[in-house]
């Protein structure tokens, strides 16, 4: 008998300065690459979305965050064996600049306007933009 399989919980920070949003291009062959994400990952047993955001944005940008509110979520199914659910989280700076801390993951990290994003962006904030949603405002 096959083991059931579920949808994984990813998680997304929408790093806001100004009118700008931080996003990062993508080397992992295996889920999205040369697409434009957010800093992000999964879940972790037990811990709460509010603590992988913090986390998340330390391990791949070096950079400290603060204001960390839910903003909104997305079902991405990326192929019969990759489903996530989404959880974004807008937040601002505390301290840091963003620095490529896993270039074997992310090229590097640029500031964007939100109306003005690069593309091609990773499937979840595609999902995300069709929900005619601005966190910058």
């Amino acid at each position: 008998m096959q083991e059931r399989q579920y949808p994984r919980i990813g998680i997304a920070a929408i790093i806001i300065r100004g009118r700008k949003v931080l996003l990062g291009k993508r080397k992992n062959k295996n889920h999205g690459f040369g697409t434009w994400a957010f800093p992000g990952g999964k879940l972790e047993l037990v811990e709460s979305p509010e603590e992988c955001v913090k986390r998340e944005v330390m391990e791949e940008t070096g950079m400290k965050i603060k204001n960390v509110k839910f903003f909104s979520l997305t079902n991405d199914v990326f192929d019969a064996e990759k489903h996530y659910v989404t959880l974004f989280y807008t937040c601002k700076v505390e301290s840091g600049e963003p620095r490529a801390m896993e270039p074997e993951k992310c090229e590097n990290w640029e500031w964007f306007e939100w109306e003005k994003m690069p593309r091609p962006l990773f499937l979840t904030i595609e999902h995300l933009l069709e929900q005619k949603v601005n966190p910058v405002g």
